[in-house]
């Protein structure tokens, strides 16, 4: 039986798009902690994808070069700088499980170093449970496959923008530039790789990825791992840690795509409380029927009780 979220449906995607035996629904786990911010994932992402390339452009603002998710950018590394939150001169550092050769030596005592903690955040489109993007799509341009994703077909897209207002993301984007590229003026976005999914092969971004910071699977399977993951940097000290995205009772009925993050949403530039942009949608009809038949009942009423 398919799991139902109290106020916006079944949970399970792929059957509530009409696939009769579909696969385990498929997704990403990013795991923020471990994440060296070597965008390393959006290289290997615009290489498979034809995305074109704009990973150096000097912003000014930031060490990272490529911004924001968009059309051109299907991943996104963030370098965030969290200032105020540098581990006390007598609390260890706590082990994340990664490699390291230790810092450089220095003859900077520690008390006269800056009091900051960079925080590495690769970015994607979540693959909402309940997307709003297919909701609005006057083309079928975009549809939900079979592993549960969200996919755009460049060939169908008319451009038209309804999806980019409707993602509660800012995820989908519509292409700008180069001149020449047939894509321009077309809805973009990370289509989880479907075409390697269907050759039974990881996405490009979590294949490239060097300390599993973004791990594929299926979504059951990744939200236990998370929820491990969790349990042990709270066990560690790391009592900030928490997941996005994993709660099939939240807005958009859970993401496929979710993270681990080390502080608040916010700071890592992700709506605290998203909802699908179309829940009030069957609501708003019913209330435009209403007016509607209102109106003409109004206007024959007031025909036939015109003096003749």
């Amino acid at each position: 039986m398919i799991g139902r979220n109290s106020l916006y449906g079944p949970l399970d995607p792929a059957p509530d798009a009409g696939y009769a035996a579909p696969p385990p629904r498929k997704g990403f786990f990013t795991d923020t902690s471990v994440c060296i911010g070597c965008k390393a994932c959006e290289v290997a992402c615009k290489e498979w994808n034809d995305v074109p390339e704009n990973l150096f452009q000097m912003l000014g603002t930031s060490y990272d070069n490529s911004h924001s998710l968009n059309a051109n950018q299907w991943r996104h590394v963030a370098f965030i700088e969290r200032p105020g939150r540098s581990t006390a001169p007598d609390q260890p550092a706590v082990d994340l499980g990664m490699p390291t050769v230790g810092a450089p030596p220095s003859d900077v005592p520690d008390e006269a170093k800056p009091d900051f903690q960079w925080l590495m955040s690769s970015d994607v489109c979540k693959h909402c449970t309940h997307a709003a993007c297919l909701d609005v799509c006057p083309t079928g341009s975009l549809f939900r496959s079979e592993f549960g994703t969200v996919v755009v077909q460049d060939d169908i897209c008319n451009g038209c923008g309804y999806c980019v207002a409707a993602c509660p993301y800012g995820v989908i984007d519509r292409r700008k530039g180069p001149e020449g590229d047939p894509k321009v003026g077309i809805a973009q976005k990370c289509t989880l790789c479907y075409d390697r999914l269907t050759a039974n092969q990881r996405p490009a971004c979590a294949q490239a990825c060097p300390t599993e910071s973004i791990l594929y699977g299926d979504v059951e399977e990744l939200r236990e791992r998370a929820n491990e993951r969790v349990a042990a940097l709270h066990e560690q000290g790391v009592m900030d840690a928490r997941l996005y995205g994993n709660d099939p009772e939240d807005g958009v009925g859970g993401t496929g795509a979710f993270f681990l993050l080390l502080d608040e949403p916010e700071v890592y530039g992700l709506p605290p409380d998203p909802v699908v942009t179309t829940k009030d949608l069957p609501r708003m009809f019913k209330r435009a029927g209403m007016a509607g038949t209102a109106m003409l009942v109004g206007a024959a009423l007031s025909f036939l009780g015109r003096p003749r």
